[in-house]
C-alpha cells in the first residue's frame, strides 16, 4: 500500500486498463524506476516510508502553477485559500510599460469568483474582491500571505477559454514535405516548394491549408535519423528545408564557380529520384546546401537584414545560444552529448563557456541558419495566406526528442533521465511500443511554470496558421518504459493536463493559430471530451470510424464529430488506393511483419473495404457496376466531404495514385521509411509541376472544392 500510495502522489500509475473490462497491474520495480527518475526514492520499504513522509508533510499554500480560465470559476487553489488572504498578480512584461501588481483579500465564500478576460466585464452573477483588476491573458506571478503571514508563490496562467477555430468547412493537403521534389528542388521537397504549393492550391483549388510533417532540426549522423519525429530539437526547424536560392544574400555570392557546380550537383540529386529509382538522401542534400549557405554567409548582411537578424536573435535569447552551440559542439565531438568530454555536457560549465567562444563563428553560423529557415517559414505562410488559405501552413509538433539531441542537452533538468515513451500492449500491438523519446518530468515543467513547454510552443506557432500534435493525449498522460525493459513493463504517468491545456490555449489565442489533436488509438476516458472543451480539433481517420459502440460497422457521414481533421489516411497508414486494392496487406506479407497466415490478414481487409465500398455505394457516391481504383478513391472523398468535419485533408499522394506509404511501422532496414518521392500508381516519380497538371488530381478534388474555386481540368472546358 505505501508503494501505491506514494506513486499516487507523484502521479505515477500501478495498474492500467488496456480495455474496459481488463486491468494489469504494473511491476513494482517498474513504479520504483519510474519514481526514481522523479527524483522520489522508493528502493526498499525504509525510503518508501520515508518519502511518503515527505510527501505528505510537505503542505503547499499553492501548487507550484495555478490556472485561470476566462468567464469561468476559479480554481480551488485559490477558492480554498485561508479567508483574509492577501493575493497578489504581478502581470508578466507586455512590451510596454510594467503593469501594476493587483492585490485582494479572499472573502469567506470565494466559490462564485469568475476570471473574465482581458477587458471584460464580471460574468453575470459572479462576485469579485472589490478593486480587483482582472490579469490580461498571460504568464504572471501569484503570491499569497496569509494572516498567520505564511506565504507562497506560484505561476499564474491567465488563458482564454478556448483556441481559435477554422472556419466552418476548409479542405487541404497533407504532405511529408520531403517527398514533394520541384523541378528547382535540390534532391528534397523544401521551403520554397511548400510556399508554391500553398500559392497553387489556394488559388487555384480553393483550399485552405497544407499540412506538413514536423520540419524540426534532425540529429546529424551518418546516416542521419531520416524520421521526422526523433529531431533534435522541436524547438527550432531544419536548415536543410531551405531553398538556397531564395535566400536574398545568395546573389552576391563572390565564388559563383563552385555555386555553379553545387547547384549541379544537387540537380544530379534529383535527376537520380526522380528519374532513376534513387531514395532521397537527406545527408547528400544537406552536405551541399551546408556548403552553399557556408558561402552565403561569408558576404555581408545588408544594414535592413542585420537588424532584423538581431532582432531575432534578441527574440530567441537564450533558447537559440543553446541550440547553436549544440549544433557547434556537435560538429568537433559528435551528435551524442553524452560521449562529449564531461565538462561539455554540461551546458553551463566553465568549459562549454570557453568552448563558445572558440566556436564562435561556427555558432554564428547555425543561428543564421535558424534565421533565415524562420524566415522562409514566414514566407510560406504568407504566400498561403495571400492566396486566400483561411487556415494556412499547419505545422506538426513531434511529441518528444532524440535523447542525444539538443533539447536533452540544453534543458537536462526538464527530462526524465533514464526513462523513454511509447505505448502499453493493445489489441494491435501485443509487445507494446517503445519509441525511444525522454519524457518531460510533470515536476520539473510545474516547477517552473511551463517554460520550455511554453518557449516550443511559441516558436512553432510563430508562423503557423495551425499546429497539428501528434499523440495529443500526451498532455494528460504518457506511458514510460524504463531503459533496459521492455514496454510491456512500462507504465502512465500523468501531467497536470489543466496547465498544460491553458498554455496551450494561451499560446494559440497569442498566435491566432488552429490547434489540431491527433488522438488515434488508445483514449484515455474525459480525454476527447476536454480537449474539444477547450477547441482542440480531434483527428478522425475513414476506416477507424465505425460505431464501436452498435454493430461496429462503418460510421454513417452524420454520426461523424464535427471538430475534427477527417482524412482518408496517415503518414503511418497505407495510401488510399493500397488500401482499397489490398496492396498494403501484400506488402507487410513480403517483408514478414504479419502475424498471421496471409490469407486471414486478406479475407478481413476484404471484407472491411467491401463494407466501406457498399457504404459509398448505397448512399449513391460510388457509381454503381463502377469498380474503377480511381472513382473508389474520389468516392472516399467525397463521404468525407458529406460529414461535418470541418477540415477534409487529402493525402497529396493519394492525388496521383500513390500505392507506397512513406512509413511502414514496424520496420527499420526492411522498408525505405520517410525517404520516398510522391509517385504515380506505378511507383514513377513526379514533381510538383507533374502534381499540379495531374487530371487525376483536378479530378479528385472536384469532389472537394467550393463551388466558387471549381475550375475544370487542364485541356477540359469548365461546364
Amino acid at each position: 500500500m505505501g508503494l501505491s500510495r506514494l506513486a499516487a502522489l507523484h502521479g505515477v500509475a500501478t495498474s492500467y486498463s488496456p480495455s474496459p473490462d481488463v486491468t494489469v497491474s504494473v511491476p513494482d520495480d517498474t513504479v520504483i524506476a519510474v519514481l526514481a527518475a522523479l527524483g522520489v526514492d522508493a528502493g526498499t520499504p525504509e525510503d518508501v516510508r520515508r518519502s511518503l513522509v515527505a510527501a505528505e508533510s510537505r503542505s503547499r499554500l499553492l501548487p507550484p502553477t495555478v490556472v485561470v480560465w476566462a468567464g469561468e470559476p476559479l480554481p480551488p487553489a485559490l477558492t480554498a485559500l485561508p479567508p483574509g488572504s492577501t493575493v497578489t498578480v504581478e502581470p508578466e512584461p507586455a512590451g510596454g510599460p510594467p503593469a501594476p501588481a493587483t492585490s485582494w483579500k479572499v472573502p469567506e465564500a470565494a466559490s462564485s469568483w469568475k476570471l473574465p478576460g482581458a477587458a471584460e466585464a464580471a460574468p453575470d452573477g459572479a462576485e469579485l474582491p472589490p478593486g480587483w483588476t482582472p490579469p490580461p491573458y498571460g504568464v504572471h506571478r501569484l503570491h499569497v500571505r496569509t494572516r498567520e503571514h505564511h506565504e507562497a508563490t506560484a505561476t499564474l496562467v491567465a488563458a482564454p477559454a478556448r483556441v481559435p477555430q477554422p472556419p466552418e468547412r476548409t479542405h487541404g493537403f497533407l504532405v511529408q514535405l520531403y517527398s514533394l521534389l520541384s523541378a528547382r528542388s535540390w534532391g528534397m521537397g523544401d521551403l520554397g516548394d511548400l510556399a508554391d504549393l500553398a500559392a497553387w492550391a489556394g488559388r487555384t483549388l480553393g483550399s485552405g491549408f497544407i499540412q506538413v510533417n514536423p520540419l524540426h532540426a534532425a540529429v546529424p549522423g551518418k546516416p542521419t535519423d531520416p524520421s521526422p519525429y526523433r529531431p533534435s530539437s522541436r524547438r527550432f526547424p531544419d536548415p536543410v528545408h531551405l531553398h538556397v536560392e531564395s535566400v536574398p544574400e545568395y546573389g552576391h555570392v563572390h565564388d559563383r564557380a563552385t555555386l555553379d557546380d553545387l547547384r549541379q550537383d544537387a540537380a544530379a540529386l534529383s535527376e537520380a529520384v526522380l528519374n532513376k529509382g534513387a531514395l532521397i538522401d537527406r545527408d547528400a542534400v544537406w552536405e551541399l546546401k551546408r556548403q552553399a549557405l557556408e558561402l552565403i554567409a561569408q558576404g555581408p548582411l545588408t544594414p535592413g537584414r542585420r537588424a532584423a537578424y538581431c532582432d531575432f536573435l534578441a527574440e530567441q535569447g537564450q533558447a537559440l545560444e543553446d541550440h547553436a552551440l549544440w549544433c557547434a559542439l556537435a560538429e568537433v565531438h559528435g551528435p551524442d552529448w553524452h560521449s562529449w568530454p564531461e565538462p561539455l555536457r554540461d551546458p553551463r560549465s566553465p568549459a562549454t563557456a570557453r568552448a563558445r567562444s572558440e566556436l564562435l563563428d561556427r555558432v554564428d553560423l547555425h543561428c543564421r541558419l535558424a534565421w533565415l529557415t524562420a524566415t522562409q517559414l514566414a514566407d510560406a505562410q504568407r504566400a498561403a495566406e495571400d492566396a486566400g488559405m483561411e487556415v494556412g501552413i499547419v505545422h506538426d509538433l513531434a511529441v518528444g526528442v532524440h535523447p542525444a539531441g539538443a533539447d536533452t542537452w540544453a534543458q537536462q533538468d526538464a527530462f526524465a533521465h533514464g526513462m523513454s515513451v511509447g505505448a502499453p500492449p493493445d489489441a494491435f500491438n501485443a509487445r507494446g511500443q517503445d519509441w525511444g523519446l525522454p519524457p518531460w518530468r510533470p515536476d520539473a515543467l510545474a516547477a517552473t511554470g511551463y517554460a520550455a513547454f511554453r518557449g516550443l510552443l511559441r516558436g512553432l506557432l510563430a508562423h503557423a496558421g495551425a499546429l497539428r500534435i501528434d499523440h495529443v493525449m500526451g498532455l494528460f498522460r504518457l506511458w514510460w518504459v524504463p531503459e533496459g525493459r521492455p514496454p510491456t513493463d512500462g507504465t502512465y504517468v500523468a501531467y497536470d493536463a489543466e496547465a498544460m491545456l491553458a498554455v496551450l490555449v494561451l499560446e494559440a489565442h497569442r498566435a491566432g493559430s488552429v490547434v489540431v489533436g491527433e488522438d488515434l488509438g488508445t483514449v484515455e476516458p474525459g480525454v476527447r471530451e476536454a480537449l474539444a472543451r477547450r477547441g482542440v480539433l480531434g483527428t478522425s481517420v475513414l476506416w477507424f470510424e465505425r460505431d464501436w459502440d452498435g454493430d461496429g460497422r462503418p460510421l454513417a457521414p452524420e454520426k461523424w464529430r464535427r471538430d475534427c481533421l477527417a482524412t482518408a489516411t496517415t503518414h503511418d497508414l497505407p495510401s488510399t488506393a493500397a488500401r482499397l486494392t489490398g496492396d498494403h496487406v501484400t506488402l507487410r506479407h513480403r517483408l514478414g511483419l504479419l502475424t498471421r497466415p496471409l490469407e486471414e490478414e486478406l479475407t478481413e481487409d476484404v471484407t472491411g473495404t467491401a463494407e466501406w465500398l457498399a457504404l459509398l455505394a448505397r448512399l449513391r457516391m460510388l457509381p454503381e457496376g463502377d469498380g474503377n481504383e480511381e472513382a473508389a478513391v474520389r468516392a472516399v472523398h467525397r463521404f468525407l466531404r458529406a460529414t461535418p468535419a470541418r477540415m477534409t485533408g487529402v493525402w497529396l499522394p493519394d492525388t496521383v495514385g500513390d500505392r507506397r506509404p512513406q512509413n511502414l511501422p514496424g520496420t527499420w532496414d526492411q522498408y525505405p521509411n520517410w525517404r520516398l518521392p510522391i509517385a504515380d500508381p506505378e511507383g514513377h516519380p513526379v514533381t510538383l509541376e507533374e502534381i499540379a497538371a495531374s487530371p487525376r488530381l483536378h479530378g479528385l478534388m472536384e469532389v472537394l472544392r467550393p463551388a466558387k474555386a471549381r475550375t475544370a481540368p487542364p485541356g477540359e472546358r469548365p461546364a
